[in-house]
């Protein structure tokens, strides 16, 4: 951390110090009542004799002061070393170095330790024996004095020049000049009196010193920096250092502190002087070109890298910037903003490493890839469940989709899924699906995936095409042929044959063995429907046979014997009659018996006991027994039925006697058989009365 330069402002340090020029011209300003340490080291380059109180110069500094408030001054010269002997002379107010004159107060004791101004002495002049001290003397703002002070036994020890009394020396180092503090530069050595330590990237390196200025000015107004190789020239100012030029870490480099009043550029002001000293010190650093390597994922082609975990240097305090190329960098054109994660195809990038002190260094990283997981596209096929038909069950773990060891698979629903690691099947065996596709996330112990296509395919069953449902008679048997072209077969009868003889009216099934996969089908022998005699009707001698159900076309028969197409019998004789019929199915005949009834045509009803009635009492065993009597209209004009015997006897009403006529008439009843068959008999009657 850069310091106030504070210890400028109270103590010059000691600088070896030769005079290059003459010596009251070579003069250094005494800028302010701060103390000033210092320490001749020869008579300067005029060896001169100063006269008055002074012989030759020894070891001898020239200095100057000009005054900034009027009031007394004193100052006080302390040998660093007691036993030598400092003599010093006072010149002015207001003279040249070409025009001294006689000094003002000289002191030429010869005695050890200290020598000055101070308020009790009284004389202006003190030669060999005298008293160290002179009397202060009474100063005026704005007056300019020279002073030497001359080490008599050329001892390079040096000394403390410190300054009293009421007045001041003008300075620019003060609040009225000097708003904030001077900065030193670099930072502290390693003891105090070590000097600062600036950073260099290189040893040597060229440097360019005007970087520090505005540091160490602080914002200071009108005061600027100079830099010299040496201490003399950066007391007198001598031999600035103007352009960047080479420098090393042995070398000891100095500055200097002054003040430009721009409205008195010649001013005594402008000549003080705050000086300093810094040597250089390298830090540099240096990167190693390092490899990342990543994960080239589902085989895409690119990998995600994060950039910033390239181990280039060790040094956590640097900060890095990361470029595509190398002539980005140098350009520091198209940083890469977002180096944790940075997606490439591979190559280089470039990292430029700036440490704390400002030093740089750029390191390649090469950007490869792990070994892909090698997959490959898998089918599995699955027979269909009996239940639903259209699904399957899977072992998703059976899909052959990598020879690779050391692998980790994981099983998805979509490619986005695989990738994304969402909704994964936790289930994969037994899967339950439908035809279509999975994938599987196979990982490597890199961490590196790619994702491989599992396509489902159901088995679907596998029917015979020519196994179906049949109708046979009940009584007869059958074969079911489940066709051709099966692996196996395996009959509810226990049958493995392709064929089953013998086979009655029933259900059956047959599993159909299609390489792994069984289909169950089922097939039945239905018995054929027997038709059904819905009613018969007879007239006179003929009977109708009315069929329903069963099969047609029918057959008719009355003696199981000989069958004809006609449901019409012709001349059939009165009395019991037995009546067959069968469909086209040729299955046994179903039978009835049906009475033809004696034909009564004429009844004449006087009650002489001859025709008298109409009776169809003797067919009084059957169901339903009825007799209707009609008139030629149509209209029912009688019944006869169990409350009256089954008779008529030509009245109507109970009583009344019908006129004689010919009437129509109708005996319908069901025959006593499982079908209850109806039958109608139909015919007419004469009805003859006489009154």
């Amino acid at each position: 951390m850069k310091k106030v330069l504070l210890i400028f402002l109270i103590i010059i340090s000691q600088i070896s110090f030769a005079q290059s020029s003459s010596d009251c011209g070579g003069n250094v300003q005494v800028c302010g009542n701060t103390p000033i340490s210092f320490t001749p080291t020869g008579p300067g380059d005029i060896h001169e004799v100063l006269g008055d109180c002074l012989s030759m110069e020894h070891y001898s500094i020239w200095y100057t002061f000009t005054v900034a408030t009027s009031g007394t001054l004193t100052f006080n010269i302390d040998p660093n070393v007691f036993a030598d002997d400092y003599d010093w002379a006072v010149y002015g107010p207001n003279v040249t170095c070409a025009n001294l004159g006689f000094p003002i107060r000289c002191n030429y004791s010869g005695a050890d330790g200290p020598t000055g101004l101070n308020m009790t002495a009284t004389g202006t002049s003190e030669n060999g024996g005298g008293p160290p001290f002179c009397s202060y003397m009474n100063v005026v703002a704005g007056q300019t004095y020279y002073m030497v002070v001359d080490n008599f036994l050329s001892t390079a020890n040096g000394f403390v020049l410190t300054w009293g009394g009421t007045a001041t020396l003008v300075s620019p180092f003060n609040n009225a000049f000097q708003p904030y503090p001077f900065m030193e530069p670099g930072s502290a050595g390693p003891t105090p009196n070590d000097p600062r330590e600036v950073i260099i990237c290189s040893n040597p390196a060229v440097f360019n010193f005007n970087s520090l200025s505005a540091g160490i000015i602080n914002n200071n107004p009108n005061f600027i920096v100079t830099y010299y190789t040496n201490a003399n020239d950066a007391i007198t100012g001598n031999n600035p250092i103007t352009t960047p030029i080479t420098v090393n870490t042995t070398d000891i480099y100095y500055y200097a502190i002054s003040y430009s009043d721009p409205n008195a550029p010649s001013g005594a002001i402008n000549r003080c002087r705050i000086p300093g000293k810094f040597k250089f010190i390298q830090r540099a650093i240096t990167a190693t070109d390092v490899t990342l390597t990543e994960c080239n994922n589902n085989n895409t082609g690119t990998a995600i890298f994060d950039l910033t975990t390239a181990a280039v240097i060790a040094d956590p305090t640097v900060t890095k910037k990361y470029y595509p190329t190398l002539t980005d960098l140098n350009a520091g054109t198209n940083e890469i903003t977002n180096p944790y994660q940075y997606t490439s195809a591979g190559g280089n990038v470039f990292v430029l490493v700036t440490s704390q002190f400002g030093c740089t260094t750029t390191a390649k990283i090469t950007l490869a890839f792990h070994p892909v997981v090698v997959v490959n596209e898998a089918t599995l096929r699955s027979c269909f469940i009996e239940s639903n038909p259209s699904t399957a069950s899977f072992n998703l773990t059976a899909a052959s989709v990598t020879t690779q060891p050391g692998i980790t698979k994981k099983y998805y629903p979509s490619m986005t899924d695989a990738v994304n690691g969402t909704n994964e099947i936790t289930t994969p065996s037994p899967y339950i699906a439908p035809n279509g596709v999975v994938y599987i996330k196979v990982t490597n112990a890199n961490n590196c995936y790619t994702v491989a296509k599992v396509n489902l395919i159901v088995l679907p069953p596998v029917k015979s095409t020519v196994l179906a449902d049949k109708i046979i008679c009940m009584e007869d048997t059958t074969t079911l042929d489940a066709g051709p072209g099966f692996d196996g077969y395996l009959w509810s009868t226990g049958a493995t044959t392709q064929t089953i003889s013998n086979v009655t009216v029933g259900t059956y099934s047959v599993q159909l063995k299609t390489g792994e996969c069984t289909t169950n089908q089922t097939v039945t022998v239905y018995a054929s429907e027997q038709p059904v005699i819905s009613n018969v009707d007879i007239a006179t001698n003929t009977i109708t046979v009315n069929v329903i159900g069963g099969t047609p076309p029918y057959k008719y028969s009355l003696d199981n014997i000989n069958w004809q197409d006609s449901n019409v019998f012709n001349n059939i004789p009165r009395g019991d009659n037995h009546i067959y019929v069968k469909d086209s199915y040729d299955c046994e005949p179903i039978d009835i018996n049906v009475v033809v009834p004696n034909l009564v045509n004429v009844i004449t009803p006087n009650n002489d006991g001859v025709n008298d009635v109409i009776d169809y009492s003797a067919l009084a065993g059957k169901q339903n027994l009825i007799l209707s009597i009609y008139d030629r209209y149509g209209a029912k004009i009688f019944q006869a039925d169990k409350t009256n015997g089954y008779k008529w006897d030509g009245t109507t009403n109970g009583s009344k006697k019908v006129s004689t006529g010919t009437y129509w008439y109708s005996v319908t009843w069901n025959e006593n058989d499982k079908k209850n068959t109806p039958i109608k008999f139909s015919s007419w009657i004469m009805v003859k009365n006489r009154e």
